[in-house]
């Protein structure tokens, strides 16, 4: 037992503060008893490395509850955004997503489904163009899309895609929902438009979201696409 607590305090005191702790005897005991309980119980270690990353979690954990609660105006209440849903909805699910990320076309249909099911729902949507130009290109196209109206048609006719969205695809799909191509070109490139995508992307930031899709339910925080239950779970959690 004593061994147990020595290996706890090393593994849980960063060097400098254990090196003041102890006097250099001490220092040599603790280490003594450190290989010597290692060499007969391996598992010792172990153990303390999962109780640091549980801490660690604890931490991103209490972080990220933080970030959420500091910036819930920018997340659900930016009359700016483009919603999907209900507009007047009594749950709101904010979605950071790109058009290029395969992990968002598969998420797309699942929360079409929710979106059919439960008709309280509203889906704030956060262009996060994260995997390269054709990304940010078709950003720039959604967003200047959005001042004609057409956000959303042309938000599931990215996410069905299947194929680069290059420009003379986003043209085609632009065209094809009867929007105004020249207008939405010029558009494309207001610097209103890349500051919108500026803050997404230090929202994003705030938030320590990595990658796409990433959702924020209530006061959760989802990484990752998940399925219809999860959705109808978490979605009943915030409502209640």
């Amino acid at each position: 037992m004593r061994r147990r607590h020595l290996l706890g305090l090393a593994a849980l005191l960063p060097a400098p503060a254990l090196a003041q702790a102890l006097s250099p005897e001490q220092r040599a005991e603790v280490l003594r008893l450190i290989r010597e309980a290692l060499t007969q119980d391996p598992s010792i270690l172990r153990d303390a490395l999962a109780g640091l990353e549980q801490a660690e979690e604890r931490d991103r954990t209490e972080a990220r509850s933080r970030a959420l609660a500091a910036n819930r105006d920018a997340l659900f209440r930016d009359a700016a955004d483009p919603v999907k849903g209900n507009p007047q909805g009594r749950v709101t699910i904010v979605e950071f997503f790109d058009v290029r990320c395969g992990f968002c076309k598969q998420l797309h249909p699942t929360m079409d489904q929710l979106l059919a099911r439960e008709r309280d729902v509203r889906v704030v949507l956060k262009d996060l163009p994260i995997l390269g130009p054709n990304s940010l290109l078709a950003s720039r196209a959604l967003l200047a899309a959005h001042r004609q109206g057409q956000y959303v048609p042309l938000y599931d006719a990215l996410l069905r895609l299947r194929e680069e969205p290059t420009e003379p695809v986003l043209r085609r799909e632009a065209e094809r929902l009867r929007l105004d191509w020249a207008r939405l070109r010029r558009e494309m490139d207001d610097p209103a438009v890349t500051r919108r995508i500026e803050q997404n992307l230090a929202l994003a930031r705030a938030l320590d979201i990595q990658g796409t899709p990433a959702l924020v339910i209530g006061d959760t925080l989802v990484p990752g696409a998940i399925d219809l239950p999860a959705l109808q779970r978490l979605t009943a959690q915030a409502r209640s």
